[in-house]
């Protein structure tokens, strides 16, 4: 048997490689247009940012070694221009020699992909211009990178590709704007999980433009401006095009193969085309949605490698099927990881497939064991039998992991009751006992059942406030921090003994930060006689996070782009060419800056140090310490638990930048006793300089962090000294007693009692109070070690630094206090 195969990579690739491992005398001639049939195509935009750096590891086969190894007649540079149904022939051109030849077959496999999206806009055309879809395009966005070290990009679209060159432009210290026409990055996942995505492009100082698009491109001499539909200009260096892919049906037309109704190759489960002898596998093809049954574009390599598979099953006789695509993927963006399977809301509304949805926001594993992060899912099921349609994930760790698990359940027809019971491997530095699926579970299960109803975040603007109460049951202190309009505040410990203020003629809304406490408040009200209640599902967190501004516009100027270059082109350069490396890891502050301070002493002026350390509060730190030294900061950066700073020893350009001898009326306070009445005293005048316009730091260290701690046991990971440690000190402010007088703690009740009849507002509230009039709370790295005091122990909103902090911000002021 002849078969013959139309491209390479995932789909035409492995359909080869199969073919040959079945029959070993079959004449396979695998065509490719261009140089390379097999390459990591995923890989590509991590060349770019140097991530992926030898351009052989993008290679997976080459035609020799194909050759060699299955006997395959691999003709690259051949590109084929037309399908004879009726001879069975291809006609192929040569493009080294640019001659033209026919070739027959038995059976024809389709493998051309999907072709980047390049809209009729003026102005793409430009050598700066670029879209991304094989080496060769790789190759000169890197080499444009390389040769014209632009300072601003602008990436159009926010799907897969455009997300993961932004990411790279910027490791290669590029400014980059995202434009996206939907109001959304990230097709796959909904609105309010994209949100996240949105803070966390914020975060790493993205420009996003969401809903608005490119109408035209003009060149300037150095420079091409962007037009956008909402008449924003903005200037830039290079623009790469992400918008996406649409199938390559240019031979099927040829040939008059059907296409679909999505605009791809139509096949059937054995991947034939309506030509019984043309099957078609990859990104050109449609496929049937494995959730919803609908015909739908879903252009990812692992589908793609498992339909050239079972085509190459079915050509040689053996009865495989194709049973649907549902679409599981995961991105990587900085440090955080996007993951989804199945359908999304968007798909369930256009198929009027009924649904339910819950968000759960779990630790990665045991929140005990160091490095636990957050894990953001969302489930969507039937509401009549639980089945399971889809799910989103957004975290640093496990994400895509959890994912798998939903993935496999889902081609398993299995139910959010089957994920309450599903037994996952568990040990504290990888999961908790009670699994992110798992929890996923029991919560969606908990709302089929009935045991509480549920509001979603795009619910609350309905909510009929004349007829309703929105309760907050999260702490006083959290409330202040932000809260819905209009909640009051019943914190979930004190709610038994509140039920009297909570009207029954009203539909209560309740929410916390997450869910869970608003579940539990959820219960106890309901079994004291509440009925008409909810809880708003994936809690503040999912409310606040959807409905804050998700664009973050015009925060570059390019001619401050252009002049920082300048300026660091002939004053500062960051080569990175590291003179000497100090490793500080496992030191505590001041322990880096003193290493710091002590190696710079030895260097020579302009010289570059390198610093790797773990103390994550050392990127401020050494922030502050180089202004107030002259030294230059070059680089810092966070990865990996590592903090890494580049440091150009000093000179007379930063120091002239910084004149520490203006007057200035800032002011700063150690504070050391953990003491109520020292307490409320450092917080009271902290609050009146704020008010006066100063700017205030408050440096916390040793006694003084109690006053910052939370005043519920967290669960974290302890020695049995800093655990005794922890019993012994007063949590949090209330629980704070007197420098004198204190009786026992009765005193402090006393004063508590006297300053509420005076209407004199209480400790907890005048450190609501500091942290609205943006005070600078700072508690101090080293003691909080020492003390045997975690950062997750203390309220929200406090910075963790070390001593040059302080004493940069002590620099500066004309009042200094010790308290």
């Amino acid at each position: 048997m002849k078969i013959l195969i139309v491209g390479g990579v995932a789909g035409g690739a492995s359909a080869a490689a199969r073919l040959r491992r079945l029959d070993e005398t079959a004449e396979i001639i695998l065509f490719e247009k261009g140089e390379h049939i097999s390459f990591a195509n995923c890989g590509l935009p991590y060349y770019v940012g140097e991530v992926i750096r030898e351009k052989e590891q993008l290679v997976v086969q080459t035609p020799e070694a194909m050759n060699i190894r299955f006997n395959i007649d691999v003709r690259v540079f051949s590109e084929v221009l037309s399908i004879d149904t009726e001879k069975k022939e291809l006609v192929v051109k040569d493009l080294r020699k640019g001659t033209n030849y026919r070739e027959s077959y038995d059976k024809l496999i389709l493998s051309p992909g999907a072709a980047p999206i390049k809209p009729p806009i003026p102005g793409l055309e430009a050598a700066n211009v670029f879209t991304m879809r094989n080496i060769p395009d790789t190759y000169a966005i890197k080499d444009f990178v390389d040769t014209h070290q632009p300072k601003r990009a602008i990436v159009v679209g926010g799907g897969f590709i455009g997300i993961e060159l932004a990411e790279n432009l910027v490791e290669r210290g590029i400014k980059v704007t995202l434009v996206e026409l939907a109001n959304q990055v990230m097709g796959p996942i909904d609105f309010e999980m994209a949100a996240l995505v949105h803070q966390y492009l914020k975060e790493k100082g993205m420009e996003v433009y969401l809903e608005d698009g490119v109408t035209s491109v003009r060149q300037e001499e150095n420079y091409s401006i962007v037009s956008l539909t909402s008449n924003t200009e903005l200037k830039a260096d290079i623009i790469l095009l992400g918008i996406g892919v649409i199938p390559d049906t240019k031979l099927a037309k040829s040939a008059n193969l059907v296409l679909g109704e999505r605009g791809g190759i139509q096949v059937d489960k054995n991947l034939r085309t309506s030509d019984p002898d043309i099957y078609a596998v990859g990104d050109a093809i449609e496929v049937i949605d494995y959730v919803n049954g609908h015909p739908t574009l879903i252009p990812l390599a692992g589908p793609a490698n498992k339909q050239g598979r079972i085509a190459a099953n079915h050509i040689l006789g053996r009865q495989d099927e194709y049973t649907g695509t549902q679409g599981t993927s995961v991105l990587k963006v900085f440090d955080v990881t996007v993951s989804s399977t199945g359908n999304n809301e968007k798909i369930l509304k256009r198929f009027q497939i009924p649904y339910e949805k819950s968000y759960t926001h779990s630790l990665s594993h045991a929140g005990y064991y160091r490095g636990a992060t957050t894990i953001s899912l969302k489930l969507l099921f039937s509401p009549i039998d639980g089945k399971i349609l889809g799910a989103q994930a957004i975290g640093q760790a496990g994400v895509e992991k959890r994912i798998d698990v939903i993935a496999t359940a889902i081609r398993a027809g299995m139910t959010v009751y089957d994920l309450e019971k599903l037994e996952l491997s568990y040990a504290p530095p990888y999961s908790s006992a009670k699994d992110p699926v798992n929890m996923a579970g029991y919560v969606a299960s908990n709302i089929l059942k009935g045991d509480h109803k549920i509001i979603h975040w795009d619910e609350i603007k309905q909510v009929d406030k004349e007829n309703a109460l929105l309760v907050d049951v999260r702490t006083p202190i959290e409330f202040g921090m932000g809260s819905i309009e209009d909640a009051i505040n019943i914190p979930l410990d004190e709610l038994r003994g509140r039920l009297q203020e909570i009207p029954k003629n009203k539909e209560l809304i309740l929410f916390c930060q997450i869910g869970l406490r608003g579940y539990l408040a959820y219960r106890i009200l309901v079994q004291n006689g509440f009925t008409n209640l909810k809880n708003l599902s994936g809690g503040y967190k999912t409310y606040t996070t959807a409905m804050q501004e998700q664009s973050n516009r015009d925060i570059f100027r390019y001619e401050e782009l252009q002049k920082e270059n300048v300026q660091q082109t002939t004053t500062s350069p960051q080569s990175k060419q590291v003179d000497v490396t100090i490793d500080a890891c496992g030191l505590q502050c001041p322990g880096p800056i003193m290493q710091v301070y002590n190696t710079l002493n030895t260097m020579q002026l302009g010289q570059v140090l390198e610093v790797i350390t773990t103390d994550l509060a050392f990127g401020s730190d050494i922030k502050a310490w180089c202004v107030s030294t002259g030294n230059l900061l070059l680089e810092v950066n966070t990865s990996n638990q590592l903090v890494k700073a580049y440091i150009k020893k000093g000179t007379a350009l930063q120091k002239e930048s910084t004149n520490l001898n203006s007057p200035n009326n800032d002011k700063t306070m150690v504070v050391f006793s953990g003491d109520l009445d020292k307490a409320i005293a450092a917080f009271i005048i902290a609050n009146g300089a704020a008010a006066m316009g100063r700017k205030v730091t408050m440096f916390f260290t040793f006694w003084g962090l109690n006053i910052l701690r939370k005043p519920i046991k967290v669960n974290t990971s302890k020695t049995l000294l800093e655990a005794m440690f922890g019993m012994m000190m007063p949590r949090g402010s209330k629980k704070l007693g007197l420098s004198t007088m204190n009786m026992g703690g009765i005193g402090g009740k006393m004063i508590r009692y006297i300053m509420n009849k005076k209407n004199v507002s209480s400790l907890e509230d005048l450190i609501q109070q500091a942290q609205r009039q943006g005070i600078r709370i700072v508690a101090c790295s080293m003691s909080l070690d020492v003390m045997g005091i975690k950062v997750e122990e203390l309220i929200d909103g406090i910075e963790v630094a070390g001593v040059a902090t302080y004493l940069s911000a002590a620099e500066l002021a004309d009042t200094n206090l010790f308290i």
